[in-house]
């Protein structure tokens, strides 16, 4: 059965074009659904029509977070176009492959951006560069959208057709597309908007990355599909966003979504212990699992944290905990979305039938990602009889309340980004005098998790930490350079030659490294 994907931001224009629908608070503009609407319907005339792009090419995006982002994603979809949100804390060797890969047909670009999108021009042939300032002064895009005519007719688009691609950490060592349909997105605002309480009264506060699912569909995408109002900040600073969320403020925020570090650092701020939380009804928090302290902190506030599991390739909810259990079940991401089957396996796939045994999550429904873009052995291999092998391990209580053990894989979060080893070992694996290594995720007190590399010096080599460390700077990410390096004469391995990760995470431990500053 095809089902169409419809417009959402025309249908709340029917219902209430004056009412507002985005706040950008870095430029302190506010656009209403009839405003928003008409800006996006202009944009996608001026892609299609100015720039002759085609429903199913790619439209790649490179700044910061503001409500702008919003509006290209919407102008794309208008448009029957594919929204390419790029990571802009990546290096451009590393958006090289990205780009490369996705083939967009135009970037749109922040001014702080202009080198990188410069070189991804020349390096990969990019027909078009489009620069905006991102807050309505004068650019080539604002230029684009004021002369552009009205968009003749909206694309035929269902919910099979894709609708974003987000990049993820590739465990070998290169990203992955994964494929985000326009089925996926509505599925999610329906699976998580009723427990997280998104209405039409909602007015929620966006902080996380927005080239990132969770600054897209937790919860902006859910609000402005209900036909509520979203805020973009800039970026993340605890002091302003206490600021913002604190009801004496006057801003009257409902919604918040962030990675615990981000509500650590909150909660660390002088202003936290004054703070008016009483305006919040669902605070979100995700990425990686919630200290108790860190719940008891907020509880202390008026705020049961909300936690819930999800990845990109799921758009992104899975689990989530309803906030009335969020100290009752401390740890849990939660029970299964509604309309969603997850399976946790064993290693041979077939389920566990035990209370708090220990296997793999495997999940299927709409919600799913068809694959991966020019990837169809990374679609093979994940994705079995409808069934996506998320490489996330878990248990589930006598309740049947879903707990995250560990990653089926060795990738670890860093400050809310997905790290995988294989991408870091590969770069050091470049330098001269590495003979072997390894990368592990250790915890870290700001981070939750910062990276080690375990290094084999070649015969006779003098390498130190520091050569490592300058080595992999300007090649990866911050967030993907390895805070420390530990020398060793070999690395563990079974009988197949696979590294014993765990191993060197105990030695890690042993050695009292497991905690950096």
């Amino acid at each position: 059965m095809t089902i169409n994907a419809y417009d959402w931001l025309a249908y709340h224009t029917t219902r209430f074009a004056d009412k507002t629908a985005a706040i950008d608070l870095h430029s302190g503009r506010e656009f209403t659904y009839g405003e928003f609407n008409m800006r996006a319907e202009k944009l996608a005339a001026f892609l299609t029509n100015g720039l002759g792009i085609e429903k199913g090419d790619r439209v790649g995006v490179l700044a910061h977070n503001s409500s702008d982002f919003f509006e290209i994603q919407f102008a794309c979809a208008k448009a029957g176009l594919v929204f390419l949100p790029l990571n802009w804390r990546l290096t451009v060797p590393e958006l090289e492959f990205i780009v490369g890969d996705a083939a967009p047909r135009v970037l749109i670009y922040g001014p702080e951006f202009a080198d990188a999108a410069e070189a991804l021009e020349k390096l990969c042939k990019l027909p078009v560069i489009l620069e905006n300032n991102f807050d309505g002064t004068d650019s080539p895009y604002e230029a684009g959208i004021a002369k552009a005519g009205p968009l003749t007719a909206r694309a035929e688009v269902t919910h099979a057709d894709l609708s974003t691609i987000m990049y993820t950490s590739g465990t070998t060592g290169l990203p992955k597309g994964a494929m985000i349909t326009h089925g996926m997105t509505f599925w999610n605002a329906v699976n998580l908007g009723p427990p997280a309480r998104v209405s039409l009264d909602t007015k929620h506060l966006v902080v996380m990355p927005t080239f990132h699912t969770g600054g897209l569909n937790c919860y902006a995408n859910i609000v402005f599909h209900v036909g509520g109002t979203v805020a973009v900040a800039r970026e993340f600073d605890p002091a302003t966003i206490l600021q913002l969320l604190d009801a004496r403020n006057g801003h009257a925020f409902t919604h918040f979504f962030g990675v615990p570090a981000m509500y650590l650092f909150m909660s660390q701020h002088p202003d936290f212990a004054e703070a008016d939380f009483s305006g919040l009804l669902t605070c979100g928090i995700g990425a990686s699992p919630a200290a108790r302290s860190l719940l008891d902190s907020w509880a202390e506030k008026g705020v049961a944290l909300q936690q819930g599991y999800g990845m990109t390739e799921t758009s992104p909810i899975v689990t989530v905990l309803d906030a009335h259990m969020a100290l009752e079940k401390v740890g849990s991401a939660g029970l299964p979305a509604l309309h969603m089957d997850m399976r946790i396996v064993d290693e041979e796939g077939q389920d566990v039938t035990e209370a708090e045994q220990v296997g793999e999550i495997w999940v299927k429904g709409p919600n799913v990602t068809p694959g991966y873009w020019n990837r169809p052995d990374a679609t093979a291999e994940t994705i079995i009889d409808g069934w996506l092998k998320t490489g996330d391990a878990a248990r589930r209580d006598a309740d049947g309340y879903v707990y995250i053990v560990d990653r089926w894989k060795d990738m670890y979060i860093s400050g809310g980004e997905n790290v995988y080893p294989a991408e870091i070992e590969n770069i050091i694996f470049q330098l001269e005098g590495v003979a072997d290594v390894a990368v592990i995720g250790v915890p870290h007190e700001r981070w939750g998790e910062t990276g080690q590399a375990i290094v084999v010096r070649a015969e006779g080599s003098t390498l130190s930490e520091e050569d490592v460390l300058r080595h992999c700077r300007p090649k990866l990410a911050k967030f993907k350079q390895p805070g420390t390096v530990r020398f060793v004469d070999e690395l563990p391995r079974n009988a197949t030659g696979k590294v014993l990760k765990r191993e060197l995470r105990l030695d890690a431990a042993a050695a009292g490294e497991a905690v950096a500053q």
